[in-house]
């Protein structure tokens, strides 16, 4: 007959493991990963930073020289004059003051540029019959300008290309009337040929 011990292993005393100190240098060691740890994440930080820093930097760039460039640009806008038998130009900076033009319209239209003097205009007279040739009741014509202007006391040109409004409206046993209805920026900056400009647009419309 077998016999037990009285003994239970759970009464087995367990062996504990032994406690061991780190030593000096392995302190040090450990202190060091983690200051190179809290250094590398504090130098990553930093470039972070910087990198949104010029980021800004380089937006706000940007923007002022949008801003620069649209203070120094000429933009002109009509007014309808009479009962749209004139649109009177002028430039949207009143510190330009507009000296000369000269126009330029679709060959189509109009064979010979206009020339104006200190009187910027357009006249529904220097296109109705080109217009009415046309046989559209209403659209729009390019025209090519190159304005003189005086700012701060400089001379200075602008070359662009605008779109006139216009509509035709047929009369009994006469010719149909021209109204100018309207003036926008097509192109700006223009530094080809200002009757070929008009003409490739008035060709596509």
């Amino acid at each position: 007959m077998l016999r037990f011990s009285e003994t239970s292993l759970s009464d087995t005393p367990r062996k504990r493991l032994p406690l061991r100190w780190l030593s000096l240098a392995e302190i040090v060691g450990v202190v060091a990963v983690v200051v190179a740890v809290l250094g590398y994440w504090d130098s990553h930080r930093e470039r972070t930073q910087e990198a949104r820093e010029k980021a800004l930097a380089a937006r706000e760039r940007q923007v002022e020289a949008r801003a620069n460039a649209l203070r120094q640009s000429f933009l002109m806008t009509g007014t309808l004059e009479g009962s749209g038998d004139r649109i009177r130009l002028s430039s949207q900076r009143p510190e330009q003051v507009i000296q000369t033009q000269t126009i330029w319209f679709p060959k189509a239209i109009r064979d010979a540029p206009v020339e104006t003097t200190g009187n910027p205009r357009l006249e529904v007279g220097w296109v109705e019959d080109g217009l009415r040739k046309a046989k559209t009741e209403s659209g729009r014509v390019p025209v090519g300008v190159l304005t003189v202007f005086i700012e701060d006391g400089l001379t200075k040109t602008d070359r662009a290309v605008y779109q006139v409004g216009y509509s035709l409206h047929p009369r009994t046993l006469r010719k149909a009337e021209v109204d100018l209805d309207g003036l926008s920026l097509a192109r700006r900056g223009v530094t080809g040929d200002l009757q070929g400009a008009a003409d490739n647009l008035w060709a596509a419309r």
